[in-house]
């Protein structure tokens, strides 16, 4: 391995994005983990593969048919990637559903049984399956023959087929059999419950296409069925826009989508029991030689987070839940609310999701939206809720007269459909809708009301980590920032004034903002403790993010860490920096927390020879963060926020429960337990373990 350090001191994103969500299998493998909760991990193993090979395989596929060969800064080229990409995931999937075998083995000790074959149903079970085959799913069943007059029907990306092979009654058995795919209709409840058995307890269930295939001699009548298998095929889901040439990026991101269903097909998933004349005929269509995936289980395993979330009961199989508290410095006495203004007009407020609620964030749109004196609302926004309240509120205020300006994303990836109805709506109830610069993914998290205040107009300011969205805010951890710094505030309308229209990029006072001067900014600020550390001043840098892939971006901490800055890397996901490696970055140390919530909050610290300056941010140190989208910076100014976080950060490097040590040749290894365990996650629902009031 240490000839391979030497030839490349990068590690390859796709390789460590792999090796991000083995340790999110390795949570579902856990015995600590409960139950149900290991099974909410093997569905997000599979989702989280879902996009990696829709988008991040798709590509290295588009590099390949386009010819280029040329080796990336990680040494690859695109088909020695592609290889080894799909070599891993192989065994990936592999131990995914080993793992899924095992847990369906607990979940049966613990009287909830998934049935595997239908001839395991009792003849209750089996007339209940009937009626509820013939009344609810044959009326929405769409068998699609493949013949000469028939060509082969589009195949949509992510979907559940069965491949059925069939005999026509009275022919020969030699002569070749008749294709047919059948789509098992997503509207229907994957997981079906069966009649309870008499004097058992146990909760038993079906999948549903087990029972399609149970009766699927029904919707062939003439012919029998020879073979039925399940597949599935991955598309590819990225966008292509033409953001020049687009005369409304709104109807060109909704062309978009629909061209998104005839995307080159990148992996089909299909069962073992197969039949070879089946495969064949979906390879052939499909033009799939490689990235044909063999499932020891049932297809596409994110039904299980649907699954293990809404079984009622069983809560000693869950996480005990973690009720947000709402942040005392927004309760008077008696514990009641007070007015957001007020409280904000005289203090800045940081709030850690989800740990502490995310309301106040909803409640300061409402209230500014009923606020006589408020005069206008500015918002980004990136991935909302379904049902979300801040739009509601949004287009409220806009109804009371407010003058409303919404920086909507529409190039959120998979977020599209959504945007496009918000914005919609938004703009029928009068907000002025933006859509960001060309070519730009808007990404920066900022929340502006202006208020008329005895005779002057003062700036209310909300910087986040994290999306505006309130079901998130409950999975993941996020720092907000409620301010009315006038610094902040000045900047924070200089941005919206240059996202929705011409102004120049300002020398910023306290935002660093990309793809203008943050980058620049982070550079200086790493220099800056390489500068004090020759000097023998203190040095450190604690950086908390999803990724690290950006190479200029490396190679600034490869640089300190040589001049003896102390480097701290708390990142999640995706990192391709080496850490360890003697003369490069023996001074830097990477730890990545795979827990209960996803860690996603952006915090940057220096040591700055004994003064430190603490920043929260929208960006990860990648390349589209830093170069190719809009994205935030912003400096914590009061003391006791900015203690707040350095204690939070300082949660995390002790975590030696669920933090895993980057190691030089790449691999993962947890931080061994000296002394008493002590996982961050749980210490930071104390909120008297890190917040300074």
């Amino acid at each position: 391995m240490k000839a391979e350090i030497n030839k490349n001191p990068y590690i390859n994103r796709e390789i460590s994005w792999l090796q991000f969500n083995r340790r999110v299998l390795e949570e579902a493998q856990d015995p600590n983990t409960p139950l149900l909760e290991r099974a909410k991990f093997l569905s997000i193993v599979s989702s989280n593969l879902d996009e990696f090979m829709s988008v991040r395989a798709a590509g290295i596929v588009d590099q390949m048919r386009a010819g280029l060969e040329k080796k990336d800064f990680t040494g690859y080229t695109p088909s020695g990637l592609l290889k080894r990409m799909m070599k891993r995931t192989g065994e990936l999937v592999h131990d995914q559903y080993r793992t899924y075998r095992e847990v369906m083995k607990l979940l049966e000790k613990e009287g909830i049984r998934f049935l595997s074959e239908y001839d395991e149903l009792n003849a209750t079970q089996m007339k209940a399956m009937e009626r509820y085959f013939h009344d609810i799913v044959f009326p929405v069943l769409t068998p699609m023959a493949v013949d000469q007059s028939r060509p082969f029907p589009l195949v949509h990306t992510l979907g559940l087929y069965l491949a059925v092979l069939l005999r026509k009654d009275g022919e020969d058995p030699e002569e070749e059999p008749y294709f047919a795919i059948l789509q098992v209709p997503s509207i229907l409840p994957r997981a079906i419950e069966l009649p309870a058995r008499r004097n058992s307890k146990k909760h038993e269930y079906i999948l549903l296409e087990k029972v399609i295939e149970e009766h699927i001699h029904s919707l062939f009548t003439g012919f029998t069925p020879v073979s039925v298998s399940a597949f599935r095929l991955t598309r590819n889901a990225d966008l292509t826009l033409d953001e020049e040439g687009a005369e409304d990026l709104l109807e060109e991101i909704e062309k978009e989508l629909r061209k998104r269903r005839w995307g080159e097909p990148v992996r089909l998933e299909i069962e073992r029991r197969m039949d070879p004349y089946a495969l064949s005929m979906l390879q052939e269509e499909f033009e799939l030689d490689s990235g044909v995936f063999v499932c020891e289980g049932p297809l596409d395993l994110t039904f299980l987070m649907k699954f293990a979330g809404s079984l009622k009961g069983y809560d000693e199989l869950r996480y005990q839940p973690i009720k947000p508290v709402y942040p005392r410095e927004l309760l008077n006495e008696d514990g009641e609310k007070k007015n957001l203004f007020a409280v904000f007009a005289k203090q800045d407020v940081l709030i850690y999701h989800p740990y502490e609620a995310f309301d106040p964030v909803t409640e300061f749109v409402m209230q500014a939206s009923e606020d006589p004196d408020v005069l206008a609302i500015k918002m980004t926004l990136y991935r909302v809720s379904g049902n979300s309240e801040l739009v509601q509120a949004l287009a409220h205020a806009a109804e009371e007269g407010k003058q409303v300006t919404v920086v909507v994303e529409l190039k959120a990836r998979f977020d599209e459909e959504r945007n496009i109805a918000w914005a919609r709506r938004l703009e029928k109830a009068g907000c002025h809708v933006v859509y960001g610069l060309v070519g730009l993914k808007t990404h920066a998290k900022l929340l502006l009301v202006i208020r008329r205040e005895a005779g002057e107009l003062k700036r209310y300011i909300h910087v986040g980590t994290g999306n505006y969205n309130d079901s998130t805010a409950k999975q993941y951890t996020d720092i907000g920032l409620f301010t009315s710094h006038p610094v902040i505030g000045e900047d924070a309308s200089a941005l919206f004034n240059e996202m929705t229209g011409y102004s120049a990029p300002r020398h910023w006072k306290a935002f660093s903002v990309a793809p203008g001067d943050l980058l620049e900014n982070l550079y200086r600020l790493i220099d800056r403790e390489s500068e004090n550390a020759r000097a023998g001043r203190p040095a450190r840098i604690i950086a908390k993010m999803n990724s690290l892939s950006d190479q200029e971006m490396i190679d600034a901490l490869y640089r300190a860490s040589r001049t003896g800055v102390k480097i701290d890397l708390i990142v999640r996901g995706i990192c391709c920096l080496r850490p360890g490696v003697a003369g490069l970055s023996e001074n830097i140390r990477v730890i990545s927390i795979v827990d209960r919530f996803l860690e996603h909050s952006r915090v940057f610290y220096f040591e700055n020879g004994g003064d430190p300056e603490v920043y929260i941010a929208s960006a990860d140190w990648m390349s589209r963060n830093l170069r190719r989208r809009i994205e935030l910076m912003c400096p914590i100014f009061d003391p006791k926020h900015k203690q707040s976080i350095i204690n939070l950060l300082q949660l995390s490097l002790s975590d030696n429960v669920k933090a895993r040590e980057l190691k030089q040749n790449g691999s993962y290894f947890r931080v061994p337990q000296e002394g008493k365990p002590f996982r961050s996650q749980l210490e930071a629902k104390r909120i008297e373990n890190w917040k300074v009031r």
